[in-house]
């Protein structure tokens, strides 16, 4: 359990130090600000980090973006490295979050389920019941029954 919680610790002070360096140490023009640090997980034995980025702009943006942070990998360590005093610094890894694409894809199709409602609305809309509005069959008065029944 200590090691989690160690984990998590060094985890969210990489993420700190990784997002500050991008925005005002690395003179990469390929990291501009459209590079947002989202998550990190650092491994159990605490020696290797992955490090989550999300890139606002086109394919080619993100390859980019890819291959600047690549080249400020031993830089970006060296910060952590710094911030974090631990004996044996994590190697850094770098994976494009999946997270924006997926969420507009949701996006996508709730727009489509919206538009085919709306669809169906509309066809719907002037339409009356096949049968009764009511199809439920109701029991009768019963009165008259239970007065005849005789019994002796």
């Amino acid at each position: 359990m200590a090691d989690n919680a160690r984990a998590k610790r060094l985890a969210d002070l990489i993420r700190e130090v990784v997002a500050q360096k991008l925005q005002r140490g690395i003179k990469d023009p390929r990291l501009g600000t459209h590079v947002t640090i989202t998550d990190t997980r650092v491994t159990g034995d605490l020696r290797e980090a992955t490090v989550f980025y999300t890139v606002y702009g086109d394919d080619e943006d993100r390859a980019a973006a890819a291959a600047g942070l690549e080249s400020a990998k031993g830089v970006l360590r060296s910060a952590v490295g710094q911030a974090a005093g631990v004996k044996f610094t994590p190697t850094l890894s770098f994976v494009a979050d999946a997270l924006p694409d997926n969420a507009r894809a949701i996006e996508d199709l709730l727009d489509k389920a919206r538009m085919s409602d709306e669809k169906v609305r509309e066809v719907s809309a002037g339409a009356e019941f096949a049968g009764d509005a009511d199809p439920y069959k109701k029991p009768e008065d019963d009165t008259d029954e239970t007065d005849g029944d005789a019994r002796a």
